[in-house]
């Protein structure tokens, strides 16, 4: 029992220090924003393979092809690496947000394809016989029910971002994994530091599970209208009953 106590307790130690609360910062902030990025540059690529024009059909696919089917970890060394042959060097954040907004990107595309292939045509033929511009068909009619479908594995991929962004301590970016590694060099403490790694994810994974949970009820139609309905029905019975007395 003495030795859980000692490991909770230095667990809690590293958990509550400086560094490891700026290595889960630039592990939150690294996530986020090449989430972001991937989301905008992949609904960009989505469109592209939906177009009727060939040649960006073909390029969306050969980028989604190539982006696939290479390895995160080598896409993060050649950016750190191999670009400054080129002359673009690239801090450590730099280089991991670059390579991991690219190849989540080719992932998100195909997740947005499908969302907006979700909805039908012919929606899309009524809001243009009504008038509606190319962009006002976008936004009032095929983004609301396409974010439905895209939203569960969009927040899957989030959580994929986040373990795969541990990647980053292999170009020196000080992120949570990193923090544990060079904490741990400097202690030989293995467990305590990645004991306390593990728990900063597990709850970055609570949370975001939680928030996506929120956004999953907040878009359900049938929840949302079912209420409103119930409502008009028990107000309803109320007055046949006062009728019927």
């Amino acid at each position: 029992m003495t030795g859980f106590q000692d490991l909770i307790a230095g667990v809690g130690d590293y958990i509550f220090s400086r560094s490891f609360l700026i290595g889960a910062l630039n592990t939150i902030k690294l996530t986020l924003a090449a989430q972001a990025a991937a989301v905008i540059l992949g609904f960009v690529l989505a469109l592209a393979k939906m177009s009727s024009w060939k040649a960006l059909q073909g390029l969306a696919s050969a980028y989604i092809w190539i982006f696939r089917g290479i390895p995160v970890l080598v896409q993060l060394i050649f950016v750190f690496n191999a670009l400054p042959q080129f002359g673009i060097k690239l801090s450590p954040f730099e280089s991991a947000f670059v390579a991991l907004a690219l190849n989540e990107a080719a992932y998100m595309a195909e997740i947005v394809r499908s969302g907006l292939s979700s909805v039908g045509k012919g929606q899309q033929r009524a809001g243009r016989a009504l008038g509606m511009s190319s962009w006002q068909r976008m936004r009032h009619i095929v983004l609301p029910q396409a974010f439905r479908v895209i939203l569960p594995p969009t927040a899957n991929q989030f959580v994929g971002m986040l373990k795969t962004s541990a990647m980053a301590s292999v170009v020196g970016y000080t992120d949570l994994l990193m923090t544990a590694q060079q904490t741990a060099s400097a202690n030989f403490n293995y467990v305590d530091t990645l004991v306390a790694a593990v728990v900063y994810y597990l709850a970055f994974t609570a949370i975001f599970t939680l928030f996506q949970s929120y956004l999953e009820r907040r878009m359900d139609i049938s929840r949302r209208t079912s209420r409103p309905a119930k409502r008009r029905i028990w107000r309803m019975s109320g007055r046949d009953s006062e009728q019927a007395a």
